[in-house]
Order: structure tokens, then sequence, then C-alpha cells
């Protein structure tokens, strides 16, 4: 499936991004190119951008909805930890990957870009290999702390390796590891437009009360939300919540506040989903507990946000975990971890940022410290230097 759109104009600047699966990969490569347009579009030019992924992954969507010319190809999904199951599947795969990359070469060959950009995921290798044939430059950018392994292949290949984390860099190739540099998770503007009013007015919160946000990203997450329901009554005496439960859970913690006593309902406000009204939230946010996925990280790093990671585990290679742990080590955030993640922890870990103003403030410091709020700007720097553009 290939889409165009009949009001792009071709631009004097060609670029293939390829990248997707998961809003991890998707939405930094979307984020780059609004940046890359709006530098492009303030010196009078348009650039020529098409997004190369799988027709059933994030970005097949996405792409259309930002108007992103769109090119699917078949590929196939390399699986490190595997049962009796992902062993049939790898060997179904392993005949999809060369006819993807064959596709792969057509599409590069075809667009002639001035540059390939890879932002993760499975679909980027044959794009990646097919770029590397062709001598066409390669900008990779990697997310997480620990180097994924379609990223570790192209590593090796790759013009420019931009990683989000300095200690990301031990995890390349020894060779490949002069080619790297430190930019950061690129971050969608909108975030740091918040207004802590408009939050306070939009929910009606009370602005005498620290406000703690709950998300388990935009699916919720029943563990979160489980550990919540435990420890809403001792939290609601200090605080007031807004909680992202997903749709999943919604009614269950409907239930769950309709059993709070009434002095203390008025204190806690649940969503399935919080859409544009996110970045006012944010802004009003004294404590975030949420998940540690990439995205969620620099986003909240960035803003400075004193926060609780419970991260999603197992995941691939266990990168939430490692990610969290690492800001809780530089003292950057709090983490419950596996065991860890019991009622009692989270009372303990919440009711100590919440009773002291000094602490929390230090750890919200310490994340800001890791943050890189110009990160989109960095890595669309890159990219057009790769391009060999101002």
């Amino acid at each position: 499936m290939t889409i165009y759109s009949s009001a792009a104009r071709v631009g004097e600047i060609k670029i293939i991004f390829t990248g997707g699966g998961t809003g991890g990969h998707t939405y930094p490569a979307l984020t780059t190119i609004r940046t890359i347009r709006e530098r492009l579009s303030r010196a009078g030019t348009e650039p020529e951008i098409l997004w190369v992924g799988v027709s059933h992954g994030l970005e097949a969507k996405i792409s259309v909805q930002n108007n992103v010319p769109f090119k699917a190809i078949t590929t196939g999904k390399l699986r490190r930890h595997i049962n009796v199951r992902d062993q049939l599947r790898n060997l179904a795969d392993a005949f999809r990957i060369p006819w993807g990359v064959l596709q792969a070469i057509a599409t590069v060959a075809r667009v002639k870009p001035d540059v390939v950009v890879s932002t993760g995921g499975y679909v980027c290798v044959p794009v990646g290999v097919a770029a590397w044939l062709l001598r066409r430059p390669l900008v990779m950018h990697e997310q997480t702390l620990a180097v994924g392994l379609a990223n570790r292949i192209l590593a090796r290949l790759a013009t420019r390796i931009l990683v989000s984390h300095e200690s990301s860099i031990e995890h390349l190739p020894a060779k490949a590891r002069s080619r790297a540099v430190v930019t950061g998770n690129p971050i969608r503007p909108e975030v740091f437009m918040g207004q802590r009013e408009r939050a306070i007015a939009g929910y009606g919160l009370d602005p005498r009360l620290p406000l703690v946000y709950i998300t388990g990203g935009a699916q919720g997450a029943l563990q979160i939300n489980k550990l919540i329901s435990e420890v809403l009554p001792d939290l609601l005496t200090r605080a007031q919540v807004l909680h992202q439960c997903g749709d999943h859970s919604y009614d269950m913690m409907r239930e769950r506040h309709a059993s709070l006593p009434p002095q203390l309902q008025q204190r806690y406000t649940v969503f399935p989903y919080i859409h544009d009204e996110l970045p006012d939230v944010l802004a009003a946010a004294d404590v975030v507990v949420a998940r540690s996925g990439a995205g969620t990280i620099a986003e909240l790093n960035a803003l400075g946000k004193a926060c609780v990671y419970i991260p999603l585990i197992p995941t691939q290679g266990d990168e939430q975990r490692r990610a969290a742990r690492h800001l809780a080590d530089q003292g950057a955030a709090r983490m419950l971890a596996a065991a860890d993640a019991t009622p009692d922890r989270l009372r303990q870990e919440l009711i100590a940022l919440l009773d002291d103003p000094a602490y929390r403030q230090r750890i919200s410091e310490a994340a800001r410290v890791h943050g890189r709020p110009d990160a989109a700007t960095a890595v669309a720097d890159e990219v057009l230097a790769a391009a060999h553009r101002p």
C-alpha cells in the first residue's frame, strides 16, 4: 500500500524515515519529521518525505494522520528469547526478510533519498540494509538505554548513530562508537505548552493541594490500577489524584471511587484516557506514577517531574527496568520493580514525596538534569547534516 498526498510538492531534500511497530519507535520519528518540516518551511522549501513501515504497524496509521506519504513493505521479526512457538514464527519470518530487503532496495533506488532515518523496530533492518547497499547516508536513532536488536545490527552500517543516553554508547559495537552522538529522545513540542491553571480550572482541582497524576499509558496498566486502589485512602488525605486508568479498568476504578468516604471522593478523579489536556495535567502534577517507557521518561525528565516508576516486566531486553533503575541510582526518580511493587512500598514512596517538599524538589531537579528538551532539534540537525543540507 502506498499513499501519496496530492498537495505535496517535490522538495529540495528527500528523506526516507523507517521505524514503528510501537509508539516508542513511531512518535520520535513523527516529532523529527515535524521539526524538519518546520525548519525547512522557514527557508521556503518543503522536504519530500516517505515513511516506510509495515501495513499493520502504528506507523501506517500515524503517517496518514499527519499527511506523510507511506510505503508498506513485508518483513519478519527477529526474536531473541524464544520458545517452540517462536521458533516456528522465526522460521516463517526468515522467508519474509529477503523479500522485505528486495522491496526496500526497490524503494530506496526509486526515491534516491538524500538520507535514510531509522528510529527502531524490525522493519528498519531491510530499509537500513538497502540504504547501505545503495550508498545512501543512514542515520539511526535509539530511544532506549540498552540498544535494541535491530539497531545493534544497523549500528554497523549507519553513517551516524543517535542515542538518547550517554551510557547507551557502551552497548554499541566497539567499531561503531566513534559515530555515536547523544541527542536525547525527540519530545512532542506540545508537552511543553501545558498550563497549570488550565488543569486546575478544567478538572476542578484544589490549588492548595499537591496533585498526583497516575498513568499506565494509553491502554492503562492493571498492575498500577490495583496498587493505586489499595493506597488511595492514605494518599487522598495528603493530596488529590488524577488517574488515567485505561478503558479496561474504568468500571473497576469508578466503583473504587464510589466506595471512598465522601470527603475523599472529591479529591479523586478518574478517566479512561486523557487526550489534549495532558500537557496541562503534566504542568500541574507534583508527583507522577507511571511505567518507564522511553518516551514517558524523556517527557517527564524534560519537565522535571518527581516520578515513581513501575516498570513493565518482562519487556524486550528488560529496558523499562534498566531505564528506571538508572534514574533511581542517580537520585532522579523512585522505582518499584518486581517484588517491590506492593501497596505498602508504593504507599511509603508516595507519602515520602508528599510529606517532604524539599525531597520532592531534589528528585525533580535531578530528573531535569537528565532531560533533553531540545532533542528533536538535535536529531533534526544530525539528519540534515548527514544529507549535507543546512
